[in-house]
């Protein structure tokens, strides 16, 4: 059992329990049930704050952050409704990183997959450096697939955060992809690199020889969402590149820049990359002109 469905069976035991409400449905005998009803909790964003001098500025305060501010306590311990909070969302985050984006979710968006030289999950996460190379069969699936010498080429990278990639890249790279159409930019076939870290785009770059590589990957989650997508963009990668050449949208979720939104805005961002002939911090020095 991983960490959600057990932090969903301590749910339900509390719910039986009559400990947490539950959205009521009405079972067949006309009676209603918490056996079937889906597990809810208070709001995150609401003052828990007991007996406070000035709630109207405790709630202002409230609306400005999604952090952890304003829970209250009970003595020197956190609310339950805290704490349970606290431990769906670190369950999210544990299984963001432990499990695999689906098969059906490559399918659904069109992607065929290969994977970096690391061989399971451990390796991934203990040596990161094996993360920025491919397979030798992952290059000879790539070149038999991918046309060489588009001028953009787009991945999608598993990263720390499977939950990010199947939460967003059904939005995003539709969006990307038509917006470089849209731009007269030729556009090679998009494809999803399983253990895969940022890096692992130079030698994609290099080896379909195309002017930019946008590579969407998950970012490490959190606990305010394990749904975080970033996208990288670098003019020219190679095994020369360094950090400072990459251009970086971050935060793309439903509670951040929208997926749909992002792939727009790295359409624009891939035309003045083309435009200039740069990226990361020489393309911000070159706009500035």
């Amino acid at each position: 059992m991983n960490e959600k469905a057990l932090i969903e069976s301590i749910l339900k035991k509390l719910v039986d329990e009559g400990a947490l409400a539950t959205s009521q449905t009405p079972a067949a005998d006309g009676f209603s049930g918490h056996a079937e009803a889906p597990v809810t909790l208070p709001p995150l964003d609401e003052v828990k704050v007991d007996n406070p001098h000035n709630m109207a500025a405790l709630e202002a305060m409230r609306q400005t952050t999604p952090a952890r501010i304003l829970m209250g306590r009970c003595g020197a311990r956190q609310k339950t409704h805290s704490f349970l909070h606290f431990q769906a969302d670190h369950a999210a985050a544990v299984d963001a990183v432990f499990l695999d984006v689906s098969d059906a979710c490559l399918a659904d968006n069109g992607l065929f997959g290969v994977q970096t030289v690391v061989r399971d999950k451990d390796e991934f996460l203990m040596k990161p450096e094996l993360g920025k190379r491919l397979s030798d069969e992952a290059r000879q699936t790539i070149l038999d697939r991918c046309e060489k010498g588009c001028r953009v080429q787009v991945i999608v990278v598993d990263g720390l955060s499977s939950a990010a990639i199947e939460a967003n890249i059904a939005d995003t790279v539709p969006a990307l992809l038509q917006g470089l159409k849209a731009e007269g930019i030729s556009a090679g076939t998009p494809f999803f690199i399983k253990y895969g870290r940022v890096g692992v785009m130079d030698e994609v770059g290099a080896l379909l020889d195309c002017d930019i590589v946008v590579e969407l990957i998950g970012e490490r989650p959190g606990l305010i969402t394990a749904e975080s997508m970033s996208a990288y963009m670098v003019y020219k990668p190679g095994e020369k590149t360094v950090e400072a050449d990459r251009t970086i949208v971050s935060n793309i979720h439903r509670g951040g820049t929208p997926p749909a939104e992002a792939g727009a805005h790295m359409a624009s961002v891939v035309k003045q990359m083309l435009a200039r002939k740069a990226s990361g911090v020489a393309l911000s020095e070159a706009m500035k002109n």
